[in-house]
Protein backbone atom coordinates (compact mmCIF):
# COMPACT_ATOMS: atom_id res chain seq x y z
CA UNK A 1 0.00 0.00 0.00
CA UNK A 2 1.48 3.34 -0.54
CA UNK A 3 1.65 5.63 2.42
CA UNK A 4 2.69 9.06 1.76
CA UNK A 5 3.36 11.23 4.17
CA UNK A 6 1.70 14.50 5.22
CA UNK A 7 3.32 17.08 7.01
CA UNK A 8 3.07 19.17 9.23
CA UNK A 9 3.63 23.43 8.88
CA UNK A 10 6.25 23.15 11.06
CA UNK A 11 8.06 20.45 9.01
CA UNK A 12 7.72 22.27 5.91
CA UNK A 13 9.49 24.97 7.60
CA UNK A 14 11.62 23.26 8.18
CA UNK A 15 12.21 21.67 4.61
CA UNK A 16 12.10 25.06 3.14
CA UNK A 17 15.14 26.01 5.23
CA UNK A 18 16.88 23.05 3.63
CA UNK A 19 15.44 23.72 0.29
CA UNK A 20 16.14 27.98 0.49
CA UNK A 21 20.36 26.52 0.68
CA UNK A 22 20.21 24.15 -2.12
CA UNK A 23 18.40 27.43 -4.00
CA UNK A 24 21.61 30.24 -2.67
CA UNK A 25 24.01 27.61 -3.70
CA UNK A 26 22.32 27.32 -7.11
CA UNK A 27 22.91 31.16 -7.22
CA UNK A 28 26.33 30.70 -6.80
CA UNK A 29 26.78 27.77 -9.24
CA UNK A 30 25.25 29.61 -12.20
CA UNK A 31 27.78 32.39 -11.72
CA UNK A 32 30.91 29.61 -11.56
CA UNK A 33 29.76 27.77 -15.09
CA UNK A 34 31.81 28.93 -17.49
CA UNK A 35 33.98 27.37 -20.29
CA UNK A 36 37.20 26.02 -18.80
CA UNK A 37 36.04 25.08 -15.35
CA UNK A 38 36.38 21.38 -14.17
CA UNK A 39 32.94 19.80 -12.54
CA UNK A 40 34.64 18.65 -9.78
CA UNK A 41 35.45 22.06 -9.19
CA UNK A 42 32.06 23.15 -9.44
CA UNK A 43 31.30 20.07 -7.08
CA UNK A 44 33.87 21.45 -4.57
CA UNK A 45 32.28 25.05 -4.70
CA UNK A 46 29.22 23.06 -3.99
CA UNK A 47 30.19 21.10 -1.31
CA UNK A 48 31.95 23.86 0.64
CA UNK A 49 29.26 26.50 0.59
CA UNK A 50 26.28 23.74 1.53
CA UNK A 51 28.81 23.02 5.15
CA UNK A 52 29.43 26.40 5.54
CA UNK A 53 25.27 27.02 5.73
CA UNK A 54 25.28 23.96 8.55
CA UNK A 55 23.80 21.46 6.63
CA UNK A 56 25.34 18.73 4.76
CA UNK A 57 25.78 17.41 1.15
CA UNK A 58 22.24 14.97 1.17
CA UNK A 59 24.06 13.05 -2.19
CA UNK A 60 27.55 12.64 -1.36
CA UNK A 61 27.82 8.93 0.17
CA UNK A 62 24.00 8.09 -1.07
CA UNK A 63 23.98 4.34 -1.96
CA UNK A 64 27.97 4.87 -2.80
CA UNK A 65 27.69 8.36 -5.16
CA UNK A 66 31.54 10.26 -4.57
CA UNK A 67 29.85 13.61 -4.85
CA UNK A 68 28.09 16.48 -3.61
CA UNK A 69 26.56 17.69 -6.72
CA UNK A 70 25.37 16.06 -10.09
CA UNK A 71 27.19 17.28 -13.02
CA UNK A 72 25.73 16.37 -16.12
CA UNK A 73 26.72 17.26 -19.40
CA UNK A 74 25.07 17.78 -23.07
CA UNK A 75 23.68 13.71 -23.81
CA UNK A 76 24.24 13.02 -19.90
CA UNK A 77 20.65 12.82 -18.43
CA UNK A 78 21.58 12.86 -14.49
CA UNK A 79 23.59 11.93 -11.77
CA UNK A 80 27.09 12.74 -13.64
CA UNK A 81 29.88 12.00 -11.41
CA UNK A 82 31.88 15.30 -10.99
CA UNK A 83 35.81 15.27 -12.62
CA UNK A 84 38.39 17.19 -14.06
CA UNK A 85 36.76 17.13 -17.18
CA UNK A 86 36.26 20.85 -18.35
CA UNK A 87 33.11 22.26 -19.51
CA UNK A 88 33.68 24.10 -23.00
CA UNK A 89 31.83 26.75 -24.93
CA UNK A 90 28.48 25.80 -26.47
CA UNK A 91 27.54 22.61 -23.64
CA UNK A 92 24.95 22.46 -21.93
CA UNK A 93 25.33 21.63 -18.07
CA UNK A 94 22.98 20.37 -16.02
CA UNK A 95 23.36 20.63 -11.84
CA UNK A 96 21.49 18.22 -9.59
CA UNK A 97 22.21 18.95 -5.73
CA UNK A 98 20.63 17.80 -2.42
CA UNK A 99 21.18 18.85 1.11
CA UNK A 100 20.25 17.75 4.79
CA UNK A 101 19.44 20.09 7.40
CA UNK A 102 18.93 18.66 10.85
CA UNK A 103 17.34 15.83 9.16
CA UNK A 104 15.38 17.29 6.67
CA UNK A 105 16.21 16.78 2.76
CA UNK A 106 16.27 19.75 -0.01
CA UNK A 107 16.53 18.60 -3.50
CA UNK A 108 16.51 20.62 -7.07
CA UNK A 109 18.16 21.10 -10.56
CA UNK A 110 18.37 23.39 -13.17
CA UNK A 111 20.19 23.21 -16.99
CA UNK A 112 22.60 26.22 -17.63
CA UNK A 113 24.13 26.79 -20.93
CA UNK A 114 27.68 27.41 -21.31
CA UNK A 115 28.52 30.68 -22.97
CA UNK A 116 26.59 30.70 -26.43
CA UNK A 117 24.83 27.62 -27.24
CA UNK A 118 22.70 26.95 -30.75
CA UNK A 119 19.21 27.16 -30.82
CA UNK A 120 17.83 24.06 -30.37
CA UNK A 121 20.30 23.69 -26.81
CA UNK A 122 18.58 27.16 -25.84
CA UNK A 123 14.68 25.95 -26.70
CA UNK A 124 15.50 22.49 -25.06
CA UNK A 125 16.17 24.39 -21.97
CA UNK A 126 13.35 26.84 -21.74
CA UNK A 127 11.31 24.00 -22.51
CA UNK A 128 12.37 22.18 -19.79
CA UNK A 129 12.46 25.17 -17.47
CA UNK A 130 8.63 26.14 -18.76
CA UNK A 131 7.61 22.06 -18.05
CA UNK A 132 8.59 22.23 -14.33
CA UNK A 133 6.18 25.48 -14.04
CA UNK A 134 3.31 23.78 -15.56
CA UNK A 135 4.15 20.93 -13.49
CA UNK A 136 3.99 23.35 -10.70
CA UNK A 137 1.19 24.54 -11.58
CA UNK A 138 -1.23 21.38 -11.83
CA UNK A 139 0.05 20.56 -7.52
CA UNK A 140 -2.96 21.85 -6.04
CA UNK A 141 -4.75 20.07 -3.05
CA UNK A 142 -7.66 17.89 -4.46
CA UNK A 143 -5.88 17.60 -8.41
CA UNK A 144 -4.47 14.08 -9.09
CA UNK A 145 -0.55 13.18 -9.33
CA UNK A 146 -1.29 12.50 -12.89
CA UNK A 147 -2.25 15.63 -13.45
CA UNK A 148 1.23 16.91 -12.68
CA UNK A 149 2.51 14.09 -14.86
CA UNK A 150 0.29 14.09 -18.07
CA UNK A 151 0.45 18.75 -18.12
CA UNK A 152 4.54 17.99 -18.38
CA UNK A 153 4.08 15.45 -21.20
CA UNK A 154 1.92 17.47 -23.10
CA UNK A 155 4.00 20.15 -22.87
CA UNK A 156 7.36 18.90 -23.71
CA UNK A 157 6.16 16.70 -26.56
CA UNK A 158 3.96 19.03 -28.30
CA UNK A 159 7.42 21.03 -28.73
CA UNK A 160 9.13 17.86 -30.43
CA UNK A 161 10.92 16.67 -27.35
CA UNK A 162 10.69 13.64 -25.61
CA UNK A 163 10.46 12.96 -21.89
CA UNK A 164 12.65 10.37 -19.81
CA UNK A 165 10.57 7.82 -18.60
CA UNK A 166 13.04 5.39 -16.71
CA UNK A 167 13.31 7.92 -13.91
CA UNK A 168 11.07 10.12 -12.40
CA UNK A 169 10.04 12.80 -9.68
CA UNK A 170 9.33 12.22 -5.71
CA UNK A 171 7.95 12.24 -2.34
CA UNK A 172 10.70 14.22 -0.18
CA UNK A 173 11.34 14.78 3.86
CA UNK A 174 12.91 12.78 6.31
CA UNK A 175 14.45 10.90 3.30
CA UNK A 176 15.72 11.90 0.11
CA UNK A 177 13.26 9.53 -1.79
CA UNK A 178 10.08 8.83 -0.57
CA UNK A 179 6.60 8.06 -2.06
CA UNK A 180 5.08 9.07 -4.13
CA UNK A 181 6.89 8.69 -7.51
CA UNK A 182 6.18 11.31 -9.92
CA UNK A 183 5.92 10.28 -13.61
CA UNK A 184 6.75 13.08 -16.25
CA UNK A 185 4.22 11.31 -18.89
CA UNK A 186 0.93 9.74 -17.89
CA UNK A 187 -2.85 10.04 -18.15
CA UNK A 188 -4.61 12.67 -16.47
CA UNK A 189 -7.17 12.19 -13.56
CA UNK A 190 -5.49 9.67 -12.65
CA UNK A 191 -2.80 8.88 -9.40
CA UNK A 192 -3.43 9.62 -5.24
CA UNK A 193 -5.08 12.73 -4.27
CA UNK A 194 -3.13 15.70 -3.87
CA UNK A 195 -3.46 17.04 -0.42
CA UNK A 196 -1.93 20.22 1.90
CA UNK A 197 1.49 18.94 3.37
CA UNK A 198 2.51 16.94 0.80
CA UNK A 199 6.24 17.55 -0.10
CA UNK A 200 7.17 16.31 -3.50
CA UNK A 201 10.41 17.17 -5.76
CA UNK A 202 9.09 17.62 -9.61
CA UNK A 203 11.65 17.07 -12.18
CA UNK A 204 11.00 17.05 -15.45
CA UNK A 205 14.12 15.27 -17.23
CA UNK A 206 13.61 16.22 -21.50
CA UNK A 207 15.21 14.54 -23.97
CA UNK A 208 16.29 16.45 -27.40
CA UNK A 209 15.75 12.98 -29.35
CA UNK A 210 13.92 9.68 -28.43
CA UNK A 211 13.21 8.84 -24.19
CA UNK A 212 15.28 6.04 -24.20
CA UNK A 213 18.48 6.14 -21.87
CA UNK A 214 21.12 4.05 -20.82
CA UNK A 215 23.51 3.94 -17.69
CA UNK A 216 27.17 4.25 -18.39
CA UNK A 217 29.62 1.60 -16.59
CA UNK A 218 30.24 4.03 -13.95
CA UNK A 219 26.98 2.59 -12.80
CA UNK A 220 25.97 6.27 -12.33
CA UNK A 221 26.07 8.36 -15.26
CA UNK A 222 22.09 8.07 -17.08
CA UNK A 223 22.92 9.06 -21.62
CA UNK A 224 20.43 9.42 -23.76
CA UNK A 225 20.67 6.36 -25.53
CA UNK A 226 20.56 8.09 -28.85
CA UNK A 227 23.48 10.79 -27.94
CA UNK A 228 20.94 13.58 -28.23
CA UNK A 229 21.19 16.03 -25.52
CA UNK A 230 19.33 16.54 -22.62
CA UNK A 231 18.20 18.78 -19.71
CA UNK A 232 16.64 18.76 -16.22
CA UNK A 233 14.96 21.46 -14.18
CA UNK A 234 13.95 20.46 -10.43
CA UNK A 235 12.12 22.25 -7.46
CA UNK A 236 10.97 21.06 -3.81
CA UNK A 237 7.53 22.10 -3.57
CA UNK A 238 4.71 21.76 -0.38
CA UNK A 239 1.19 21.03 -1.51
CA UNK A 240 -1.16 23.73 0.10
CA UNK A 241 -4.83 24.86 0.02
CA UNK A 242 -4.17 27.13 -3.05
CA UNK A 243 -1.02 27.24 -4.92
CA UNK A 244 1.49 24.76 -3.93
CA UNK A 245 4.75 26.35 -2.48
CA UNK A 246 8.08 26.23 -3.84
CA UNK A 247 11.01 25.25 -0.82
CA UNK A 248 14.18 25.14 -3.04
CA UNK A 249 14.14 28.86 -3.55
CA UNK A 250 17.13 30.90 -1.93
Amino acid sequence: MLVIIIRSPREVEQLKRSNAIVGAVFQELRKAVAPGITTKELDQIAEKLILASGAIPAFKGYRGFPSALCVSINEEVVHGIPSQRRLKEGEIVSLDLGTNLNGYFGDAAISIPVGEVDETARRLLDVTEKALSIGIEKAKSGNRLYDISHAIQVWVEGHGFSVVRDFVGHGIGKSLHEEPQVPNFGPPHQGPRLEAGMVLALEPMVNEGGYEVRILSDGWTVVTADGKRSAHFEHTIAIMDGDAQILSLP
